[in-house]
């Protein structure tokens, strides 16, 4: 699949906003810090389409963007870090659950995770959340660009491992060298077409 158009939609802050039509949607989700805007923006070949930041926990509100008129993104908020008090932690816990128990038009989510470390007990309490629901689920294994090359299968065993799921649904990315974009794209062209 090749991305020809990726727009911004809107930015959602209450359950009342969550879009709910025929649209297909693939979100994303994962820990603060683990590179989710940066793939969003490597994905579909755009610098700033969804927000970076140096500081962790900025995504705190689910982000929508059309991707070739026909399908969204949907960036839904960081977790495990957040420069903010625990009411708004919960908002946005909230938020995010409304969100994957109420969107109609929800085909996968991606679950990234840093290819450089363990995966945290937040990554597997959000796929115990998935699995609970059965909700459809791929691990992304970002930063793959910090390892060599003949390390990233086996980064990639330890995470399907540590996660206790099949290692064929554990895809390798790098936003920077675009490692497995081609790969990523055709999981999501299978998913929506």
């Amino acid at each position: 699949m090749k991305i020809t158009s990726a727009k911004y939609l809107t930015s959602v802050v209450e359950e009342s906003k969550i879009l709910k039509d025929d649209v297909k949607e693939v979100a994303f989700v994962g820990r603060s810090n683990v590179g989710k805007s940066s793939l969003i923006n490597a994905l579909v070949g755009q610098k700033n389409l969804a927000k970076t930041s140096s500081t962790p926990g900025l995504t705190k509100m689910i982000n929508y963007f059309s991707i070739n008129d026909t399908f969204r993104i949907v960036d839904l908020p960081g977790y495990g870090y957040a420069k903010t008090g625990q009411k708004h932690i919960a908002n946005w816990a909230g938020l995010m659950e409304k969100y994957l128990l109420g969107s109609p038009s929800l085909v996968t989510v991606f679950v990234l995770v840093d290819c450089r470390h363990k995966p945290s007990e937040l990554d597997q309490m959000m796929l115990n959340f998935l699995n609970t629901y059965q909700i459809p689920y791929v691990i992304i294994a970002t930063k793959v660009d910090k390892l060599a090359k003949s390390k990233i299968p086996q980064a990639c065993t330890a995470i399907a491992k540590a996660l206790g799921v099949r290692k064929e649904i554990v895809l390798p990315f790098s936003s920077e060298n675009f490692f497995g974009k081609e790969k990523l794209l055709e999981y999501i062209e299978n998913l929506i077409y």
